[in-house]
C-alpha cells in the first residue's frame, strides 16, 4: 500500500523545518486537496523543507510545492536526487497567468460583422480563381494540349449518378405521398380533386423535384468529392502530383464537375418521376383518381417549359454544387480539424447556394411554363 502524503513541522535546534513524506502523486493527493493545501498554507514563513521521505513526486505535486514556496526554491531544501528532475519541470513553467479576455465593447459586434464580410469576400475571391483555373484547363483540352480524363469523369458519373438512385427514389416517392395526401385534405373539402394534378406537376417538376435532389446530392456526393480531396491533401497526394507535373485541376477538379454537371438533370427527372408516382399512388387511394386519368391530366397542367426549367436548375446546381465541394476540399489543411470544419462548411454553403439559386431562377422564370396567367 502506498504512503499517503503527509507534512510535519518540526522545531529543533536548527531552526524549524517542514518535513513532507509519503507519496506526492495526483492519484494521492486528488482525494484531499483541502487537508493538504491547509497544511501548506500553515507552514512557517522562511523554514527549511526537508523532501527526503517522499518516496513518489509527480508534476502535480511538484507544482503544488512549487507554488507553495512562492515559486523559489526555500533557502534550506533537503532535495533527493531522484526528485529533481520532476522539481525542474515545475520551475520550467511560466509563471505568467493566462491573459484574461476583456468584455464586450461597443465596437465588438462591428468588428465581427467585418470579419464575416472579409471571409465571404475571401471565399468568393477563392471560388472564382477556382473557376479560373477550370476555364484555363478546359482551354488546354480543347486544344489537344492535354488528354480528356474520360475515365475519371466515367468513375464519378457512376457514384454522383448511378449510386445515388436508390436513395434519390426513395424520397422522392415518400415526398410524393406526402405532398399528395396533405393537398388531397384540402382539395377534397372544396371539391376540387381534380387539381391535385396541377400541384403535384408543377410544384414537383419545377420546384421540388430540382431543390429536393440537390439538397440529397450535397449531402452525400458533395461531402464526398470535399472529403476525398481533403484527405488527399493531409496525406501530400495532391503535392505529389503537382511534383510530376501533372494538373490537379484537370485530373482531380474537372472530371468532378463535369461529372455532376451531367448526372444532376438525369437525377432530378429520375427524382421527379419516382415522386410524381407517388403522388398518383396516393391519389389513387384518397381520392379514387385512376393512373389514366393522372397521366392523362398532367401534359395538360404541367407545359413542356417546366420540364426544362427543372432540368436546367439540376444541371446549374450540380455545377455549383462540384464546384463549392472541391473549392473546400482543396482549402484543406493537413490535419483532422480542417478536414471535418471544410466538409461541413462544403454541405452548408452547397445547400446556401442552392436555395439561393433557385430563388433567382424563381424570379428569372415567373413567367414561363405557367398554365395559367
Amino acid at each position: 500500500m502506498r504512503p499517503r502524503p503527509a507534512i510535519r513541522i518540526d522545531a529543533g535546534g536548527d531552526g524549524v523545518r517542514v518535513v513532507v513524506s509519503g507519496d506526492w502523486t495526483l492519484r494521492l493527493l486528488c482525494p484531499l486537496p483541502s487537508d493538504i493545501q491547509q497544511q501548506l498554507e500553515q507552514a512557517p514563513t522562511g523554514a527549511g523543507w526537508s523532501l527526503a521521505g517522499v518516496t513518489r513526486l509527480d508534476s502535480f505535486g511538484a507544482l503544488l510545492l512549487w507554488r507553495c514556496w512562492g515559486r523559489q526554491r526555500p533557502p534550506q531544501l533537503d532535495l533527493p536526487a531522484a526528485l529533481a528532475p520532476v522539481l525542474a519541470r515545475a520551475e520550467a513553467l511560466p509563471a505568467d497567468a493566462p491573459p484574461v479576455e476583456p468584455g464586450y465593447r461597443f465596437l465588438d459586434g462591428t468588428a465581427q460583422l467585418g470579419r464575416g464580410v472579409h471571409a465571404i469576400a475571401h471565399h468568393v475571391l477563392g471560388f472564382v480563381i477556382l473557376v479560373g483555373h477550370i476555364v484555363i484547363s478546359l482551354g488546354g483540352l480543347l486544344r489537344g494540349h492535354e488528354r480528356w480524363p474520360l475515365r475519371e469523369i466515367s468513375a464519378n458519373f457512376y457514384k454522383v449518378g448511378v449510386r445515388a438512385m436508390p436513395v434519390t427514389a426513395l424520397v422522392g416517392f415518400l415526398i410524393g405521398v406526402v405532398m399528395s395526401y396533405l393537398s388531397a385534405l384540402q382539395l377534397r373539402a372544396f371539391g376540387a380533386d381534380v387539381f391535385i394534378v396541377n400541384i403535384l406537376g408543377l410544384g414537383i417538376i419545377r420546384e421540388l423535384g430540382p431543390v429536393l435532389v440537390s439538397v440529397l446530392v450535397a449531402g452525400r456526393s458533395g461531402s464526398a468529392m470535399t472529403a476525398q480531396l481533403g484527405v488527399m491533401r493531409v496525406t501530400e497526394e495532391i503535392d505529389a502530383l503537382t511534383a510530376m507535373g501533372i494538373s490537379r485541376h484537370v485530373r482531380l477538379v474537372l472530371p468532378k464537375v463535369v461529372a455532376l454537371t451531367l448526372a444532376m438533370p438525369l437525377l432530378t427527372l429520375w427524382g421527379s418521376a419516382v415522386a410524381i408516382f407517388g403522388g398518383m399512388v396516393s391519389a389513387n387511394l384518397q381520392l379514387d383518381l385512376s393512373f389514366d386519368f393522372f397521366l392523362n391530366a398532367l401534359p395538360r397542367a404541367v407545359p413542356a417549359a417546366n420540364l426544362v426549367i427543372g432540368l436546367s436548375k439540376g444541371a446549374v446546381f450540380g455545377l455549383l454544387i462540384a464546384l463549392v465541394a472541391c473549392y473546400f476540399g482543396l482549402r484543406v489543411r493537413p490535419n483532422t480539424e480542417s478536414l471535418s470544419a471544410n466538409t461541413t462548411a462544403s454541405v452548408v454553403a452547397s445547400i446556401t447556394v442552392v436555395i439561393l439559386v433557385d430563388a433567382v431562377f424563381a424570379i428569372a422564370t415567373r413567367s414561363f411554363g405557367l398554365p395559367y396567367r
